[in-house]
């Protein structure tokens, strides 16, 4: 008896041994969205054969692991992760992802094909990507709709007139927002610029700057002119009213093209609808000889229906 436990003892770690044993290297430093990406599998007692071995991926939206070779699951690879390279080097197993991008972001793992053990692949690595979009920056309270036609470059506003600017991006982590003037020293930690009762000093350029608050060196900005219009400024030269002007007749040409849908579909179903039979047109009968009957040399008496 005591045999039979030393033999499955020895069993348990000689699988512990040889399944436990594999590791996934990546990058130590943050990955920025765009870097090329080389991970390795390897082997931390050297007691594996590596030709046996193979990378997979995640997938979140099929549940599922799927293994990343040049020759297999061909379909999977392609949908699920794009550029990847997967290398055998002698004894070493790498996987190369060119250009990664965010949706390359997910847990990887190499696995052993030798042993159906529970333990027989490698903790599992997620790459965390950083990544920022361009930032854009739109005038503030104007509402949802105007919001898309708003982009602002070059604003224009009337002296007087009350002026607020938002930038927003798109990034990995939510970013720090600064916002500072050309030829002035001053910086606002915001991502919204608000200028009161503007006056001709508060022209110039304004730059918004959005920093990723982990990886310092991923910054996006953008920059912008105000140009302050005089007292007798024709109303619509402020680029508020062009704004607005522009949002009206989008609304104008969306309604002529609704009710012009609206006639022609109304039109086509009239068109395919008949008219109500005239039952009475059935009953009186049509002699040859009545002014109904079509022309004809018999004078016959009998009606034809």
């Amino acid at each position: 008896m005591k045999g039979y436990i030393l033999l499955a003892v020895l069993a348990v770690t000689f699988l512990q041994r040889t399944t436990g044993s594999l590791e996934v290297k990546g990058p130590t430093e943050p990955i920025l969205e765009g870097q090329d990406v080389t991970l390795e599998c390897v082997d931390t007692e050297s007691e594996l054969n590596m030709s046996t071995v193979h990378f997979q991926r995640f997938s979140k939206y099929m549940k599922r692991w799927y293994r990343l070779e040049v020759d297999q699951e061909y379909f999977y690879r392609r949908c699920f992760l794009y550029d990847v390279d997967v290398r055998r080097e002698g004894d070493r197993l790498l996987l190369f992802i060119a250009s990664i991008q965010s949706w390359s972001e997910g847990p990887y793992r190499c696995v052993s094909e030798n042993s159906s053990a529970p333990d027989n692949s490698s903790q599992t690595l997620t790459i965390p990507i950083h990544y920022m979009r361009e930032v854009a920056v739109h005038r503030a309270g104007l509402g949802y709709l105007t919001r898309y036609f708003n982009s602002v470059q070059d604003l224009k506003v009337r002296l007087g007139d009350d002026v607020e600017l938002e930038c927003s991006t798109s990034a990995s982590e939510a970013p720090e927002y600064f916002w500072a003037k050309e030829g002035e020293d001053w910086i606002l930690p915001s991502n919204k610029l608000k200028l009161n009762n503007v006056r001709d000093q508060n022209g110039g350029r304004y730059t918004c700057s959005a920093q990723s608050p982990t990886v310092r060196s991923l910054v996006k900005k953008r920059t912008i002119s105000i140009t302050v219009l005089p007292e007798d400024a024709a109303w619509y030269e402020s680029t508020t009213s062009q704004i607005i002007m522009a949002a009206v007749a989008v609304l104008v040409l969306l309604v002529v093209l609704i009710s012009m849908t609206a006639f022609l579909c109304r039109r086509a179903n009239q068109r395919k609808c008949k008219g109500p039979i005239d039952d009475r047109s059935q009953k009186k009968p049509i002699y040859r000889s009545s002014v109904e009957s079509l022309p004809s040399t018999a004078g016959d008496k009998q009606p034809l229906v």
